[in-house]
């Protein structure tokens, strides 16, 4: 369990946002800042507050092991044995149970000793293990502590050798997401998948020294709206501007809010992609030769919500996501054109196919990646990128209980 606690430099206090970030910008601290950092320094370690993080789902197998002496448990926590660090054991799914070597349960628990990091799949992972049956064979699910799960997630979302401030800011949001996923959309097995449909988590090979400080200096950070952890959703690049969530997602939040962005130095801030005729029949059937495309609706910013495609058998109206996955673009931020120097005739599309123009990658709302890049470049701190990307909110500090 853990509360929430209010940060001093929210954006609901914004005279005091205004003093304390000169002051924290240039490193002037007042005294009474620096006497509050110092107690924070000084303050006993705080407990661990567990991420249970899907790494194999649904596998018929999994193999599992320890870099140092471990204790298997079966899912009362009941000690099974004690297994050799360096030994290589494969789980196995045998009738609703989990079967390693001689040893089967409803649920298996590896726990490394000695702080030892534990073997899932293809690589190690810090925390324990916990092995569960599920509906298509068994899952293996990494507790781990909440800070060290984002050593790893930072360096699987964003680049390690970008500026500190920038690293901050993802270590703030990636831990707000998290939280959030857990309080609104865990299960009984797992609280977060390890995928992009989650945030990345790749174990300790992912972690680097830059990934570590970011964390650690921003330990216990949160993004919160009326004392309450948001869904601080984020993306690479958004084209320039960022968008208002309803008009992507439908229902509205107060903070995610359309802002400008400062990713013009992403290499996915505008690109382009061509068909030919054939390539594009290919990936939108049911409507013979492609003539044209025509916007239906489109947001206030001009990404793509629906696209009618005129071709000389028929005619469809799909989603700017079903066009995004069809055509396997970065993002609905596109338009489509004829390729230079040609026309679409009546009998098929342009003989020379189509060109998509875009700009930005993933889908625009929250924090731009490439865009806190840019502000940190900028001299711009982590405190107003992430108030500047999530409006409204205050940055927060969760205390574990």
């Amino acid at each position: 369990m853990y509360e929430v606690l209010a940060d001093m430099t929210s954006a609901q206090n914004p005279g005091l946002k205004q003093f304390l970030v000169p002051l924290l910008r240039w490193g002037k601290q007042s005294w009474w800042l620096t006497l509050a950092l110092w107690l924070v320094a000084m303050a006993p370690a705080r407990a661990a507050l567990d991420l249970r993080v899907a790494v194999e789902q649904n596998v018929s197998a999994v193999r599992v092991g320890s870099a140092t002496n471990a204790l298997l448990k079966d899912s009362s926590g009941q000690v099974l044995a004690e297994v050799q660090g360096g030994t290589s054991l494969f789980a196995n799914a045998e009738g609703g149970s989990v079967a390693i070597s001689r040893w089967r349960s409803g649920g298996i628990w590896i726990e490394p000793q000695d702080d030892g990091l534990v073997w899932i799949g293809d690589r190690w992972y810090r925390g324990k293990v916990y092995i569960v049956p599920t509906a298509g064979g068994l899952t293996a699910v990494n507790y781990v502590d909440l800070e060290e799960y984002l050593y790893s997630v930072l360096g699987g979302e964003m680049p390690t050798n970008w500026p500190l401030e920038a690293l901050k800011a993802q270590a703030v949001a990636a831990r707000s997401y998290a939280l959030y996923q857990r309080q609104t959309g865990a299960n009984t097995v797992f609280d977060v998948g390890n995928t992009t449909r989650w945030q990345v988590y790749g174990g300790v090979k992912k972690e680097t020294n830059t990934t570590v400080a970011a964390v650690q200096s921003t330990r216990g950070q949160v993004l919160t709206y009326s004392g309450q952890i948001i869904n601080a959703v984020y993306h690479s690049s958004s084209g320039g501007h960022t968008e208002n969530v309803e008009d992507i997602w439908l229902t509205a939040l107060p903070y995610l809010r359309a802002v400008p962005d400062f990713d013009q130095a992403a290499p996915v801030f505008q690109w382009t992609k061509n068909f030919s005729a054939d390539q594009m029949r290919q990936r939108i059937t049911g409507v013979g030769n492609i003539i044209s495309f025509a916007v239906e609706r489109a947001t206030p910013r001009g990404r793509m919500k629906s696209v009618r495609v005129i071709g000389d058998a028929g005619q469809r109206v799909l989603s700017g996501d079903q066009m995004r996955q069809a055509l396997d673009l970065r993002s609905t931020l596109f338009t489509i054109q004829p390729q230079s120097g040609q026309v679409a005739s009546a009998q098929g599309a342009a003989s020379g196919g189509f060109q998509v123009i875009g700009r930005g990658f993933g889908h625009g709302l929250g924090m731009s990646q490439y865009g806190a890049y840019g502000m940190a470049l900028r001299g711009i701190n982590y405190r107003d990128i992430v108030l500047h990307y999530y409006q409204g909110t205050v940055l927060s500090q969760i205390r574990v209980q």
